[in-house]
């Protein structure tokens, strides 16, 4: 096969429709952190991960991929995800009583269930979402 503007632009097509389809069984929700939205998921009692990361922080790129490949997991489909910048939000930092960037806490409801930091280990990051479900 030649390849060609228009077998370059099939192929995206292809690849952008694999990706829709796999994020059909990403995490539930996945946004920012705010206080009001956190509190509303805990008192839902729902399954929560907050993600505190920093974007210079090489432990949190590693971290990345390994929570998206398991957010297509259908067991944490359910899953809320909240992101907290690390250098912008200290005052969230602070509130959930973290010290580093690449913190993953995750919670059943209002109930903290576990945390971890620096962990690039995707069998143990997956045990750690698990105790949230």
């Amino acid at each position: 096969m030649t390849l060609t503007r228009r077998n370059v632009g099939l192929a995206a097509v292809a690849l952008a429709g694999l990706a829709s389809t796999r994020s059909a069984f990403a995490f539930s929700a996945k946004a920012p952190f705010e206080v009001k939205a956190f509190e509303a998921a805990q008192a839902a009692g729902k399954p929560i991960l907050v993600e505190i990361s920093a974007p210079w922080c090489p432990t949190c790129k590693a971290q990345k991929p390994i929570l998206s490949s398991l957010g297509s997991k259908p067991e944490f489909a359910k899953l809320t995800v909240f992101e907290v910048d690390f250098d912008s939000q200290k005052d969230v930092v602070r509130m959930l009583k973290a010290t580093m960037q690449s913190t993953l806490i995750v919670y059943k409801g209002k109930q903290e269930a576990g945390r971890s930091v620096g962990d690039t280990n995707a069998a143990s990051i997956e045990a750690l979402l698990k105790k949230s479900v």
